[in-house]
């Protein structure tokens, strides 16, 4: 399993925000770590969220009111708020959030405290029922993102370019799904993907692509990356439909 170290901008903005989480608060947090593109490659100084998980020995709503005047401080280092669990949720929520806790086990970065995430046992059977039931509402989303857009290239854009991110850790799902092990940049995970499912995924490597560079694109363009994306997810989703785990 491959984990990341960040790097010394990402080091650098989140130190000070661990030390005033820490402060006065050692004695019931379990963990700290940091998650995300933020421990890969793919990460935009200019542009990338910051995201981590913080988990506490027993929650404690107390820490919870010391944590929120932080996010107006640190967020415009893109900082995001972080996850709140504990050991005990992480442990009864396996089979609910299978494919959140494996992208946390692929990707993290223990910052202070004990490791919670390393050890975590996936199960393919709820990891399939997860992404089957993820890819349906991808469906949904790419037809009613198309229908909001009302033709407008730029609200077409921005959707296209807003879900991307969010595809790629259900991908890592469906690869794991597939016995393969999910690489951690974005490129990889498409690739791995095709080479594994035999569904092309040319559009969505476009799509990346045009997230990279803020492409403005035209509405024919447009229209075609959606049919192409919407083609591409129906595929993936007719492979989850028949596999056995």
């Amino acid at each position: 399993m491959t984990h990341s170290t960040p790097s010394h901008d990402v080091q650098m903005r989140y130190d000070p925000f661990k030390d005033e989480v820490l402060s006065g608060n050692e004695e019931n947090i379990h963990s700290i770590h940091i998650t995300g593109s933020a421990l890969t490659a793919d990460y935009d100084p200019k542009r990338s969220d910051i995201n981590s998980v913080i988990v506490l020995n027993t929650m404690d709503l107390l820490f919870l009111e010391h944590l929120a005047p932080l996010g107006k401080k640190h967020g415009k280092k893109r900082i995001s708020a972080p996850l709140i669990m504990t050991p005990a949720y992480i442990k009864s929520s396996l089979d609910v959030f299978p494919l959140e806790f494996l992208n946390i086990k692929l990707l993290h970065h223990t910052v202070y405290g004990e490791d919670a995430f390393s050890n975590l046992n996936i199960d393919l059977s709820d990891l399939r029922q997860q992404c089957e039931r993820e890819i349906k509402v991808r469906l949904i989303g790419l037809r009613q993102g198309y229908l909001s857009s009302m033709g407008e290239p730029k609200l077409l854009t921005d959707s296209f370019i807003r879900s991307i991110s969010g595809y790629i850790p259900l991908f890592r799902g469906i690869i794991l799904l597939l016995r393969k092990e999910p690489p951690i940049r974005n490129f990889g995970v498409l690739t791995m993907l095709q080479e594994a499912s035999g569904v092309d995924m040319k559009v969505f490597r476009l799509v990346l692509e045009e997230k990279k560079q803020r492409t403005r694109l035209g509405k024919e363009h447009l229209n075609i990356l959606f049919e192409a994306s919407y083609r591409t997810v129906e595929k993936l989703g007719e492979l989850i439909d028949d596999l056995s785990t």
